[in-house]
């Protein structure tokens, strides 16, 4: 029956090749696009105990956690941009993994757009005055959306910039974005050149036979949260996962804290799903993506008959010749105290657990002592690296 009803679905597949039947741009455009013109609605009720939406003092308290967070409380420049990410593939069941994992597989635009809402209001600046962290009047939060596939960013509710400064962004970011998908090209075995790579790119999203709209987060091997100093200007090779962080501005070490039970989680979440995937991706990958057939909404078989496949499929990484991911378990880099970093182990063993056992390898750069440490174990603690390794 399977067979026979196919046969119908050859003039469909014509017409999508052609472009006809699906939009040359991407095939299902980012989810919000259509609405694009609607602000995100965040209020909620006026008192403290608000069922919907975000009451004012959830909306400080959120604001403040971000700033905070982000070691962003003072010299706030005239623009700030918010960006989001978000990936756009046709016809791709694994279109989740491509997105943003801290969004729920979503893409980040709707949380940005929140964001740069939550942190315009000017009650929520005069709730952050009071907790000590002052907004300039003409500083303007812009969000934005950043598509992993085509390298190009879009930004979002600028009406608030003063004329003509939005052009300027959008200038600056095109060129940005343009540098970037010369830099990355070669790894989808497109050849170099400005003009037409971004049209080439786009036919990837749009075309609903690409087995490999993008390589997502293949390759990712390190981890380091460290002022933004110590790594400007090297070539990392998109392998590193990035906090800018400073110790000396953390001192009840709150925001390291964060760090290292949110972000680099995820990060080890990430790179042991490309590992396992990478190491038997019979068992615990996918598959040859060719071949799936997707079960409703909950995952995908192999052929006519499988069990749900649980990890990535061979595309996402492997090139036909060779790995694109280097299985290995991904190291992590910290500059703060030693003292501070145990402090934060010892109220989450899980994560002790996770480094101790050998799933997170755990280095840092002790400051004061002027050398790098690796974590052992809770026994062995802290070994001091050679100045040459």
């Amino acid at each position: 029956l399977v067979e026979t009803l196919g046969l119908f679905f050859g003039a469909r597949l014509l017409t999508d090749s052609l472009g006809i039947t699906r939009p040359r741009e991407g095939g299902a455009l980012f989810a919000s696009r259509a609405a694009r013109e609607l602000a995100p609605s965040i209020g909620g009720e006026a008192d403290a105990d608000a069922t919907f939406g975000l009451s004012l003092k959830e909306q400080i308290d959120l604001a403040e956690s971000a700033l905070r967070n982000m070691g962003l409380v003072d010299g706030f420049a005239e623009v700030v941009l918010l960006c989001g990410h978000g990936s756009l593939s046709t016809n791709n069941p694994y279109a989740s993994s491509l997105d943003c994992g801290a969004c729920g597989g979503h893409q980040g635009e709707v949380n940005a757009r929140i964001a740069a809402a939550v942190l315009g209001s000017p009650e929520v600046r005069d709730g952050l005055a009071a907790r000590g962290i002052h907004i300039p009047p003409d500083t303007v939060f812009v969000a934005g959306l950043h598509d992993t596939t085509r390298d190009v960013v879009e930004l979002f509710d600028c009406d608030r910039l003063r004329p003509g400064l939005a052009r300027v962004i959008e200038s600056w970011l095109g060129a940005a974005c343009a540098r970037t998908r010369e830099e990355r090209a070669p790894r989808l075995g497109e050849k170099k050149g400005v003009g037409r790579l971004g049209r080439r790119l786009r036919r990837r999203a749009a075309d609903w036979s690409e087995l490999r709209p993008e390589w997502g987060l293949a390759g990712n091997a390190a981890f380091i949260a460290a002022p933004r100093d110590r790594t400007r200007g090297l070539d990392l090779g998109g392998r590193t996962f990035l906090h800018d962080y400073d110790a000396a501005s953390d001192g009840e070490g709150k925001v390291l804290e964060l760090i290292l039970t949110a972000p680099l989680v995820v990060a080890s979440w990430i790179n042991l799903q490309y590992y396992a995937s990478t190491t038997d991706n019979e068992v615990f990958g996918s598959g040859n993506k060719a071949l799936h057939n997707v079960v409703g909404r909950h995952g995908v078989q192999l052929g006519n008959g499988s069990d749900l496949q649980v990890g990535l499929p061979w595309q996402s990484v492997h090139d036909g010749r060779g790995y694109v991911h280097e299985p290995m378990r991904l190291t992590a880099i910290v500059e703060a105290p030693l003292a501070r970093i145990d402090a934060i182990l010892d109220a989450h063993p899980e994560l002790r657990r996770s480094i101790e056992n050998g799933w997170i390898q755990l280095l840092a750069w002790d400051a004061p002592g002027g050398a790098f440490h690796r974590f052992r174990s809770e026994a062995d603690g802290w070994e001091r690296l050679p100045e040459d390794c």
